[in-house]
């Protein structure tokens, strides 16, 4: 007989469950997370339970959105799994149905992305498929690099990384706000090397250096400081900069369609229209 459960974090025995599950479909364990307290009440699972344990699952992440000055309360369904025993019996319907039910008058709009194997569900539920569009541009930097490293691996730095995203100004015109969690959840575990500080502008960048080629996911920063500044402080080896969010002057930016593979973006509700119009993409790292 199955079971519906939800926000059962502080349940330990279905939160291993739900991390075996999600260990066997995605390679993920949340456990680390949860010990870390980035776990928190921006993502609320909801599974289906037999026996004990979580055989079927849709969260629900909480990711509210800064989109030119007015913040969005939107919510992003993720880590959607069922047990290989349990598929085909319509769970991830029923659960996608509660979560409609639980928020669908509460928020501004919905959003996910799915793999090519299910692109024909979603639709069943309102959303519609549509495109995101990235900013790049070549550079040329005569200085040194100013951007310092710094290892995310102890809970001292990650205390002065949040300190500085609950103080941040926004660089980007359409930016996650409100969930630390689903940053500390990158920065934590696979994005410990990705992290800069500038201590002249008190600035943290996650960024990614492959060769010449530099890839700014997050500023956080107390005071506005110029985009351009803040790539030149990574030093002259970097010859192209590619950016995770949409920045607030496009200016000098080449935009192209993100093409990622076996990813589609799906969005729902009236307060998503004109997204692919308006040449947006939802920040690389509010990806649940």
């Amino acid at each position: 007989m199955y079971e519906m459960m939800k926000n059962y974090k502080e349940n330990e025995a279905l939160r291993l469950s739900f991390n075996e599950l999600a260990g066997k479909t995605f390679g993920l364990d949340f456990e680390d997370w949860y010990q870390n307290g980035f776990w928190r009440e921006n993502y609320v699972p909801y599974s289906f339970v037999e026996n004990g344990k979580v055989i079927a699952n849709v969260s629900v992440n909480i990711t509210d959105i800064l989109w030119n000055g007015e913040i969005k309360k939107l919510i992003q369904l993720g880590t959607v799994m069922t047990e290989e025993t349990h598929r085909n019996k319509g769970l991830i319907r029923q659960l996608m149905e509660e979560v409609e039910k639980d928020y669908g008058t509460e928020v501004d709009g919905m959003y996910l992305f799915a793999n090519d194997s299910v692109v024909e569900f979603y639709p069943k539920f309102g959303y519609k498929k549509v495109l995101e569009y990235q900013y790049s541009k070549e550079v040329e930097i005569t200085g040194e690099q100013t951007m310092k490293q710094v290892l995310m691996d102890n809970a001292e730095q990650w205390e002065r990384l949040e300190k500085a995203m609950n103080e941040n100004t926004f660089h980007g015109q359409f930016d996650m706000v409100n969930n630390n969690g689903l940053y500390m959840f990158y920065v934590s575990k696979f994005m410990q090397e990705c992290v800069y500080y500038q201590e002249e502008t008190d600035t943290y960048v996650i960024a990614e250096v492959d060769g010449n080629e530099l890839m700014i996911h997050s500023i956080f920063s107390k005071k506005q400081v110029e985009l351009d500044d803040i790539i030149n402080a990574f030093g002259k080896e970097i010859k192209k900069v590619v950016l995770g969010f949409v920045p607030k002057d496009a200016s000098g930016y080449q935009v192209t369609e993100v093409e990622e593979e076996d990813t589609t973006l799906f969005v729902k509700e009236a307060a998503m229209e004109g997204f692919t119009g308006k040449k947006l993409m939802f920040p690389t790292l509010a990806h649940a």
